[in-house]
Formats: structure tokens, C-alpha cells, sequence
């Protein structure tokens, strides 16, 4: 399976059906990804096309080895929306963010919003996050998150996976320390 995948993913520079079947296949996918780390509908879509962009220019680089197209497809989408971060922090220009942007219809512009509206608990837990260390906060959203495999996540990130399986547990056990104190973990488990 893992030349089958390689091959369909290296057809998408070259083939537009298989590139269709593969922005079918992963659009939702990206979609969440990115709405639950920007907030603003025009963003959202102008990264979601960036990252299948660049999907087409890096997919002579797809290893299976390394983890599954959606896996890897999550790590262009992580670079993407840090570039878009990036982006913003040397320009806050409103006006420079707006030039050059395509118009979206109104229904496209209102689907955009209600999966950013559907993600908003997610971006409140993005705000608990931001205590963690900035890789193992990574880690843990690829994971528990995304839906990467701990290997999987490992690779996006460059470290092995046992370091990734010793990171996710101490982050999550942290975490749930901060976001459930004990007193409030116990009355949520009395409530029961």
C-alpha cells in the first residue's frame, strides 16, 4: 500500500483527477485544521488553497515511510499557518492583508464562518495551550487533535517517538492539571 499511496500522492503535480481526488478526500480535513487557529473566513480559505498548493509543489518529496498523505498533508498545513503568523506579526496593516484577496461568495463565505464558529471551543482550548512548551504543545495537537498517530507526529516534528510518547504524557498530564484542578475533577466525578 505504501508505493500505491507514494504514487498517488506524486500523481497531483501532474494529474489533475488525482489531484481532485485527493483535495476531495482531504479538504475537510485542512478546513478544521486551519479554522481552529485563525479566526478571520477570507484567511481561512486563502490558507486552505495554500496548502494544497503546496501539497502540488512538494509532492515529489512524499515518503509513506514517514506516515500517511493526511499526515503528511498536516505537516505542510502546520507550516503554512505558521507562515500566515509570520506574516502577520511583520505587517499589521489591515489594509496590506486585504489587497489581492479573491472575492468569496456569500455561501462560501458563510460556510467558512460556521466551522470557524463550530471551532471556537477548540481555539479556547488553544488559548489553555499556550502555557506548554511550543513543540510539545505541537505534539499534542497533531495528536489529540488532528488525529496524527504518536509516530506520525514524531516525524512532522523531527524527534523519535519514544521522546514523542514521553512529551504527549507529561503535556496532557499537565494540561489536565491546569484546565481541571483536582478540587473540580472530583465534583465533575461526583456529578456523575
Amino acid at each position: 500500500m505504501g508505493n500505491e499511496q507514494q504514487g498517488d500522492v506524486h500523481r497531483i503535480r501532474s494529474d489533475p483527477d488525482a489531484f481532485e481526488a485527493f483535495y476531495r478526500e482531504h479538504l475537510a480535513m485542512v478546513g478544521r485544521f486551519v479554522a481552529r487557529r485563525v479566526e478571520d473566513p477570507h484567511v481561512a480559505a486563502d490558507l486552505t488553497a495554500e496548502v494544497f498548493l503546496a501539497a502540488i509543489d512538494s509532492a515529489g518529496a512524499y515518503r509513506p515511510g514517514l506516515g500517511s498523505p493526511a499526515g503528511w498533508l498536516v505537516g505542510i498545513a502546520r507550516h503554512v499557518v505558521a507562515g500566515e503568523y509570520r506574516r502577520r506579526h511583520r505587517s499589521r496593516n489591515a489594509v496590506k492583508r486585504i489587497q489581492g484577496r479573491r472575492l468569496l461568495d456569500p455561501d462560501a463565505t458563510e460556510r467558512i464562518v460556521e466551522r470557524i464558529d463550530a471551532e471556537s471551543e477548540s481555539r479556547e482550548l488553544y488559548k489553555a495551550l499556550a502555557d506548554l512548551p511550543r513543540r510539545d504543545r505541537a505534539l499534542l495537537e497533531l495528536v489529540a487533535v488532528d488525529g496524527l498517530s504518536v509516530a506520525e507526529a514524531a516525524v512532522v516534528l523531527g524527534m523519535t517517538a519514544g521522546a514523542a510518547r514521553v512529551r504527549l504524557h507529561r503535556s496532557r498530564t499537565r494540561l489536565q492539571s491546569q484546565l481541571w484542578p483536582a478540587h473540580e475533577a472530583a465534583l465533575v466525578l461526583e456529578a456523575r
